[in-house]
Order: structure tokens, then sequence, then C-alpha cells
């Protein structure tokens, strides 16, 4: 008997990666794209997506054997409010490229919380440039942040990035507030600070620029009182959106996942000290896993018919493929 097949997409701000596998066997074989898929005036370009996918998919298959899965999963960032066209689009895409019947399409940040913690209620934050808290009770889905790095991502890496550079120009107008070590930093990384302006400012990764600029903010913060401030600062952040999602009943689990806590203890342990204090009754657990992970999860589920996930009109649905 042939064991049912199941794609596992996920697509973030750096790329896309790609598993394929069977309900027996687990995953059998994983692909990347460096190539982030792009958002037009209609949100996520479903059609760019399939450009990247189909090759994937099929060189996966001769690999593999699992020529036709049986259902995919594609956790998309940005899907809760760029995801009309993946909604319309993609199921019937994938449908008559690989003769898939079932798809789910989530949000990057459902596929991180079911990476991180499984079908449990609780609440993750999500950081690397930006920064989105995700909760559940497993009635339903709660959100906060995520809004991008003009409206919000707060306490995440371009937040921080941003301020570490900001403390760094105050110290070269000499104004209060500043930071001679976060200067040297950023001169050291940029360049003269006079011209950052002019070479920031025209980029279309701003976002992924002034990310860049937080690892080196963490390096400060042991013997730099403005860059352990921000850390500190940052750390709140993060718990009062966690604070917004967590549920409030029971012992809930909280996990951190992303690249931006690869920072270290200079990040962890300011964040673990709120997180004690706004959610006393919460119990922090390390992340099982990412975002791949969690759309590999919720793939099995939805080939074996055990899916229990809340849906959300944007942030998870699953649904037959169109015929």
């Amino acid at each position: 008997m042939t064991s049912t097949g199941f794609l596992a997409v996920d697509s973030g701000g750096s790329g896309l990666r790609v598993v394929v596998g069977t309900v027996d066997g687990g995953p059998l074989g994983q692909r990347e794209s460096r190539v982030p898929v792009r958002t037009g005036p209609g949100g996520i370009d479903a059609g760019h997506l399939m450009e990247q996918l189909v090759p994937m998919v099929r060189d996966l298959a001769s690999g593999t054997g699992v020529a036709e899965p049986d259902c995919a999963v594609v956790g998309a960032a940005g899907f809760g409010t760029l995801g009309d066209a993946l909604r319309a689009e993609l199921p019937g895409a994938l449908r008559r490229e690989f003769g898939i019947r079932r798809v789910a399409l989530a949000a990057d940040a459902v596929t991180a919380y079911v990476g991180a913690l499984g079908v449990r209620p609780g609440a993750v934050i999500a950081a690397g440039t930006g920064l989105i808290a995700i909760g559940t009770d497993l009635t339903g889905w709660r959100r906060a942040d995520g809004w991008g790095h003009l409206l919000g991502d707060c306490g995440g890496g371009a937040w921080i990035g941003r301020a570490g550079l900001e403390a760094a120009l105050r110290a070269y107008d000499g104004r209060a507030g500043g930071s001679t070590r976060l200067l040297a930093s950023a001169e050291e990384q940029f360049g003269p600070l006079p011209d950052l302006p002019g070479a920031l400012y025209p980029r279309s990764d701003r976002p992924a620029v002034l990310a860049s600029f937080a690892p080196r903010v963490a390096a400060c913060a042991a013997d730099d009182p403005v860059a352990a401030d921000i850390l500190r600062a940052a750390a709140r952040h993060m718990a009062d959106a966690a604070a917004a999602v967590c549920p409030a009943e029971g012992t809930p689990e909280v996990s951190l996942t992303g690249g931006l806590f690869r920072m270290g203890e200079p990040l962890l342990a300011p964040v673990r000290e709120e997180l004690a204090e706004r959610l006393p009754h919460a119990r922090c657990v390390p992340a099982a896993g990412d975002p791949l992970h969690g759309a590999v999860r919720i793939a099995t589920a939805l080939a074996t018919g055990t899916l229990t996930l809340p849906g959300d009109a944007r942030l998870f649905c699953a649904a037959p493929a169109e015929e």
C-alpha cells in the first residue's frame, strides 16, 4: 500500500523552503531557493511562488518517489494581510500542476507556532527582521504586532538595529542618549555616519539593513548601558505582544522562535525576565522546531485527517483544491 504523500512549503523573507514526504516515512527530501516570493498590488504573487515551486517539487519527486503528493501546506510571510491572491489562485494551481487534492494555507506565524509548540495552548514570539506574537486557546487565533518596520515590529531585528543606529547618531551629534561604543561599531560596519542616510534610504531592503546592526547592539550590551537599555526595551515589547495573545487560563506554554534569538543571552535574559513578570501563569519552553517543521506537522495532520487547528479567515484555512 502506498503511503500518502505531502508537500510542505515555508515562504519567508529570505526565500522558499520545500519538503516532500510521506505519512509513514516523514520528510524525504528538501530544497530551497534564496529568492523571496514577490509581492505586488494584489499581494503575494502566486504565479511567482509556483514558478519557483514547480521545478523544486519535480526535482524532489524524481529523488524521493513522491510524484503526486495528496496534500500541501503553504506557510507564507505576509499571508494575513497580503494573502488574497494565494487564497484565490494557489489551490487550483497546485491541483493542476501536481494533482494535489487538499491544501492548507497559513501565515508563517501559524506554521512557526505549530513548529515551536505543536497543537497546545500558548503563545509564540517569532522574531527575525520583524516581530509577531501569535497565540491560541485551540478555539481561535490571536496575533499582536507583525505590522512591518514602519508601523510596528517592535522589538524585532530592524527595531533594535534602528535604535542602535539612532544612539550612534546621537553620539555623533553630541546629543544626550548617545553611545560612543555604538558609534564606533556603526562606523566599522557602515563607514562614515553622515553618509548613512544617503546609502540607506534609497534601498528596498531597508529593514534587513537595519536588522544587520542588531547583533552589534547585542555585542555592546555587556559593557554599554545604552545598548543594554535597547535590548531591555525590545524585551518589554516582546512581552507586551506575548501577553496580548497568550491564553489567560490554565498553564499555557510560551516559546521563542526566529533568527533574532541567535543573539543569545544579551537578549534572551531580559526576555525571560519580562515574560516571567508579565505572564507568571505561563511556562516558557524551548521551540521544538521552525516554521518549515510546523508546515510538515500540519501537512501530516491534513494527510491523516487529524487536523484540529482552529481556522481563521486571515491566518489559516484548509480546504479541498478546486476541481
